[in-house]
């Protein structure tokens, strides 16, 4: 996905419809001069929706978008007739797009296709005067207003969902890892910062099995304080369950890179280091045995560690048992919790 298409971050300025008025209506007709109260209810004003949809991986379509405005409901009519509803607006969105208010307040997240959930409600339709007659008060000459439409600032986040993220310092192999294991084709070079957005892959698995892996671009010392490409991607390892730790084994000290990488994801969210770890040593077809156990000896031993090469596969089948396992152990361990604000229920 080229760089300038990939947009995570949207701010949406937005206003529900508002809800119509009752109707104070008295049905009048020849030979019936006090027929009693008719005025029907007000339309319910129109809803902003988030719609997920699995074929989007951007937000590029509602970068332009600033502002949405739904539909106001009508007034209420004689003969008890309601009032029509605002038309509703439906953002479709990819699947991982959370929303949240200025402050950083969430408000929901849309994690599976075709989900719906409401975003900003319409304003509710006002009662007509026929809703509050009673044997005391038989010609009531009131209605309800409307109620108003809610207009708020909404930011639309994207947070890719995949199983495995891959963790590593610029040039540490991780997006040549994604193109050996998937079907993915980012972009490889030998320099820095070769990677500019987050991408996504497949893995197959045995018994067609599969998991998603992200390659997010490279973390460098600092990054929290905004060198490098800062933080700002970060945020799409924060659904993946498990995270793959890599560095190469050319460097000087491996265990001195680790803490460094868990240095800055603990800034960014300590949240993150409660997840499953794994550690794999790349272009390991540069090194022997001999020196390969010799960098074993220095590896953390509170974390799972692999040496492979995508050169030349080599342990790669194991590293893909490796992260399975990972993944089984996470589902089992993992308690059911109901996501998103709440979904849409076809209130009128």
């Amino acid at each position: 996905m080229a760089s300038n298409n990939f947009i995570d971050y949207v701010k949406l300025i937005c206003r529900s419809g508002k809800g119509g008025a009752g109707s104070h209506h008295f049905f009048r007709a020849k030979g019936l001069p006090n027929g009693g109260p008719d005025g029907g209810d007000g339309g319910r004003g129109g809803h902003i929706i988030l719609e997920g949809n699995s074929q989007l991986w951007t937000l590029l379509h509602l970068q332009y978008q600033k502002h949405v405005f739904a539909k106001d409901g009508e007034g209420g009519g004689e003969n008890l007739r309601s009032g029509a509803q605002g038309e509703d607006i439906v953002l479709q969105v990819p699947l991982g797009t959370v929303a949240r208010d200025p402050d950083g307040t969430h408000l929901l997240e849309i994690t599976e296709h075709g989900q719906r959930l409401i975003l900003v409600p319409g304003g509710r339709g006002g009662w007509g005067n026929d809703h509050f007659k009673n044997s005391i008060n038989q010609a009531p000459t009131y209605a309800q207003p409307g109620e108003p439409a809610i207009e708020a600032i909404i930011i639309l986040e994207l947070k890719l969902l995949a199983d495995v993220g891959l963790v590593g310092f610029p040039n540490a192999g991780k997006s040549t890892l994604l193109s050996v294991v998937s079907a993915a084709k980012p972009k490889i070079a030998d320099y820095a910062f070769t990677t500019l957005v987050p991408n996504l892959g497949v893995v197959a698995y045995r018994d067609y099995k599969s998991f998603v892996m992200a390659d997010i671009p490279g973390i460098i010392e600092g990054a929290a304080e905004g060198k490098g490409l800062g933080t700002r991607f970060l945020r799409h390892i924060e659904r993946n369950s498990t995270l793959l730790f890599m560095i190469s084994c050319d460097s000087p000290d491996i265990a001195a890179e680790y803490q460094v990488l868990l240095g800055e994801l603990e800034q960014f969210n300590p949240e993150l280091l409660e997840k499953k770890r794994l550690l794999a040593i790349t272009k390991s077809d540069m090194i022997d045995e001999e020196l390969e156990a010799e960098i074993r000896e220095t590896l953390p031993s509170d974390i799972p560690s692999i040496f492979i090469s995508s050169l030349t596969n080599k342990n790669i089948v194991p590293l893909k048992d490796m992260i399975w396992k990972a993944l089984e152990e996470n589902r089992r361990n993992a308690a059911p919790v109901r996501q998103g604000f709440g979904e849409e229920d076809g209130e009128e």
